[in-house]
């Protein structure tokens, strides 16, 4: 009986070699696995309608994901262990001890390093059989369709709009499907952008689901705001998950929909996206045909008068010419104990209330971490009691201490 199990054994082995070796004449660029690889991806050689044929593509595709943080942690870890042959990472952010409650893709010994440089020794480590390639710089205009135009489809796990919006329309004028996600505090979604039926023909995009940005402040980021630990781990392979089939073409992709989870209340939802007559970048009359300045769009849809802004640079002048004012930092508590720049600290969701500690004699600058609640907390301040001596800094403490991290303004961290 051991004999005849040992015969039956070896002819399914030679059986399963010689279909793969069928399986691989067909045209995928003629992509080829070792033994090891084989051995690695046999979990999907096996799955039926998968096989080989969707390995080689899964190797053979070049994937850019936007971000390496919460959801770039488990979509780069798993399109990593998926096989994915060439995979880019865009970012330009240090890891950082907030990180690491959520961005499992780092640990401590990362703590001060570029995410990029880090994600790429970690996804190297999980499999050396596939190519990591680095943009460690803040995507903008100028470099953006640069940078995208070389990869088959972009994941975007970005965590601002002005970011989303300039992925978006790169996507659409360079002709890339873009799998989007986002997540905040208990809820996550996800959807695929731009993607093109049989006939070539692209479904609806970022801008079909926002015309328009919401004003700066009115929706929180995660320092503000918070996000559950796991939710970026539930959404990111998600996310993971329709870069797979978009790239196989296997199942149905969440195409002209998007996918709400709520995670408090364990509910799912999917809502329709219909392609927009208005849209700016391929609608009926389109005006967008080149990339934009996405963080003053973003801005622009703010109501009322602009604020005045102050650069980093000349807040550092300011300083150093003994200039008087008074700095003020809406960001949370728990944000000015990791880091301040000795500002006095009233969260945004106070700044109404505490208006009695603003002076109105002196020029004030208000600040946050990047420029958007600090812009909010001044607009509020500026309708409820007509301040006229505000200064937001332009991108926030971020953009402060990455000009000088010397400044002669006590830093906590």
């Amino acid at each position: 009986m051991i004999i005849i199990a040992i015969q039956i054994a070896r002819i399914r082995v030679i059986i399963y070699l010689s279909s793969i070796n069928i399986l691989q004449q067909m045209p995928y660029q003629d992509i080829q696995f070792s033994t090891a690889e084989l051995n690695r991806y046999q979990r999907h050689l096996s799955i039926p309608g998968f096989g080989l044929e969707g390995q080689q593509k899964l190797k053979a595709a070049k994937v850019l994901v936007i971000g390496a943080g919460g959801l770039g942690s488990p979509l780069l870890m798993y399109l990593a262990a998926a096989g994915v042959g060439h995979i880019g990472i865009a970012d330009f952010d240090v890891v950082e001890d907030s990180n690491l409650q959520r961005q499992v893709l780092f640990g401590e010994a990362d703590l001060g390093i570029l995410k990029v440089e880090a994600a790429k020794r970690r996804l190297e480590a999980l499999n050396p059989h596939i190519r990591i390639l680095l943009h460690p710089e803040k995507l903008s205009a100028q470099n953006a369709l640069n940078i995208l135009k070389d990869y088959d489809l972009v994941a975007d796990g970005s965590d601002n709009f002005p970011t989303r919006y300039l992925v978006n329309d790169a996507c659409v004028l360079l002709g890339k499907t873009n799998v989007y996600a986002a997540v905040s505090r208990f809820e996550g979604q996800v959807s695929v952008f731009n993607y093109p039926d049989p006939q070539g023909n692209f479904g609806s995009n970022y801008r079909d689901l926002h015309p328009v940005p919401p004003p700066p402040g009115l929706v929180p980021d995660c320092a503000e705001g918070g996000v559950l630990g796991v939710l970026p781990g539930i959404i990111g392979s998600l996310q993971a998950l329709e870069v797979v089939k978009v790239i196989t073409g296997l199942g149905q992709v969440l195409h002209d929909r998007i996918f709400i989870f709520d995670g408090l209340h364990f509910e799912t939802r999917i809502f329709k996206i219909r392609k927009r007559a208005d849209n700016p970048l391929n609608g009926e009359n389109p005006t967008i045909s080149q990339l934009i300045d996405y963080e003053e769009f973003c801005m622009m849809q703010s109501p009322g008068k602009p604020v005045r802004e102050l650069s980093a640079a000349e807040f550092l002048q300011w300083q150093a010419s003994g200039e008087t004012f008074q700095l003020i930092d809406v960001r949370e508590p728990e944000e000015y104990a990791a880091a301040n720049i000795g500002g006095e600290l009233i969260p945004l969701s106070a700044i109404l209330k505490s208006e009695h500690q603003i002076s109105r004699e002196l020029k004030v600058v208000v600040h946050c971490k990047s420029g958007s609640r600090s812009a909010k907390a001044i607009r509020d301040l500026e309708k409820e009691f007509g301040f006229e001596n505000l200064y937001t800094l332009k991108g926030g403490i971020e953009a402060y201490l990455q000009l000088d991290r010397h400044s002669p303004v006590d830093f906590t961290r």
